[in-house]
């Protein structure tokens, strides 16, 4: 399978071990849920200072969070563009972007390693492309029992 991420590293050196862990967890939820073979995901690895700016220009919060995503499709046109498999075009679903430091916090904060943080945020970025929230507890409950799916999958499970 081709890569479905395209990845950037924002005022961070570039790591061979961060790529190929994100085109292993980001190829898998692409055979998992998505059909149209032209479509991939753009990711941004990034500092605390670049996540807030990215927060305060697009969310209007000012301050530092650990992952955003920014889906290109409406909810209601998810499901169509992902299923379409006729589709010549080749185009991103949408944005992750990934503070790294953030990511080490949170690993050592939740007892678990980099990379299953790692993994975590960019499954959990992932199903927010997809059109998964998690402000109605409902809602929430269908998210992380995809994202804990997929993760245990990928064999990234909870210490």
């Amino acid at each position: 399978m081709q890569n479905k991420a395209e990845i950037e590293f924002l005022e961070l050196e570039k790591n061979k071990e961060y790529i190929e862990l994100i085109n292993n967890v980001i190829n898998k939820c692409f055979e998992k849920e998505i059909k149209n073979k032209n479509l991939y995901v753009s990711i941004i690895l990034t500092t605390p200072e670049n996540i807030r700016k990215y927060n305060n220009e697009y969310r209007k919060i000012d301050k530092e969070t650990d992952v955003l995503s920014f889906p290109m499709f409406k909810k209601e046109e998810v499901e169509e563009v992902i299923n379409n498999t006729n589709s010549p075009i080749k185009d991103v679903i949408g944005d992750i972007i990934i503070s790294i430091s953030r990511v080490q916090e949170q690993a050592i904060e939740y007892g678990h390693s980099f990379e299953r943080e790692l993994a975590y945020m960019l499954v959990h970025g992932f199903y927010h492309l997809m059109g998964y929230d998690h402000i109605i507890d409902t809602d929430k409950q269908e998210m992380r029992k995809k994202e804990e799916e997929m993760l245990n999958t990928l064999n990234y499970t909870r210490n």
